[in-house]
């Protein structure tokens, strides 16, 4: 006798068929958001995650989750990625994946929510940044801090592509570099926080399902994209990235308690 296996049967104990399927259609949103937009989706989901998932495991499947949205991103515009920038970007990963999987410590929230915020808005705002930190040694500075913060906030892709921004004006180059980037940046954290205790098998199929739905949100989003010039694509990509510093200035200081 055949037993038939019900969706919810391949999804952790924590969490509801509903919610997962609410997930997955958030998955293509937000993918499709980043992929048009150049930033912005992975922010939005993990604050879609983080209320309805365990805390424990929002920031561990968010970054497996991003790492194949991600994965999948570079692999439809490879031709557009500045692979000098990502020379320089790897090193960067690994040194701060490597120090923060050595301090895995609680850091306090709102200093780290304070200053991405202010960086973000410098970089979308602020003058341009000296030639020389957007060299190979200023590459690998930003890639160490934002990887090393990455492993405890899991919010650092607005900083990540606000940087890129400053390399970049062409809109492909900027989405290409970005998303090659992040796939660098995410991929530690199976190892760190498997390494943690962290059960990835029980996530394993939700996992899966968030990426394909990324994947062809994606797909739409690079079709977006194409339909944009660079001047409207800067502005709108300055915008994106100043909401999410406001919200993260907002969440600074309810954090610190503040209000």
């Amino acid at each position: 006798m055949e037993l038939a296996l019900s969706p919810a049967a391949f999804l952790p104990e924590s969490l509801s068929l509903t919610v997962a399927l609410f997930l997955l259609a958030c998955s293509t949103i937000t993918s499709m958001i980043t992929a048009s937009l150049g930033a912005g989706g992975g922010v939005l989901l993990l604050v879609l995650m983080a209320s309805w998932m365990p805390p424990a495991a929002i920031i561990p499947v968010h970054g497996m989750i991003q790492l194949g949205s991600n994965v999948g991103r570079a692999a439809l515009t490879w031709r557009r990625v500045d692979w000098r920038v990502i020379a320089a970007f790897a090193p960067g990963v690994l040194a701060g994946a490597a120090l923060g999987a050595w301090l895995l410590v609680n850091l306090p929230a709102h200093i780290w929510q304070l200053t991405i915020a202010l960086f973000v808005l410098y970089l979308c705002w602020g003058p341009p940044l000296p030639k020389g930190a957007l060299g190979t040694p200023g590459v690998f500075v930003a890639s160490a801090l934002t990887s090393f913060v990455s492993l405890f906030v899991g919010a650092t892709g607005p900083l990540v592509a606000a940087f890129i921004k400053q390399i970049h004006t062409d809109r492909f180059r900027t989405v290409a570099t970005f998303a090659t980037a992040m796939s660098l940046q995410h991929a530690p954290k199976a190892l760190v926080f498997g390494a943690a205790g962290f059960v990835f098998l029980d996530w394993l199929p939700f996992i899966l399902a968030m990426i394909v739905c990324g994947f062809a949100g994606t797909w739409l989003g690079l079709h977006v994209l194409r339909t944009l010039s660079d001047r409207r694509f800067t502005l709108i990509f300055n915008v994106v990235l100043t909401a999410l510093a406001i919200r993260l200035l907002w969440q600074a200081s309810g954090s610190a308690g503040w209000w």
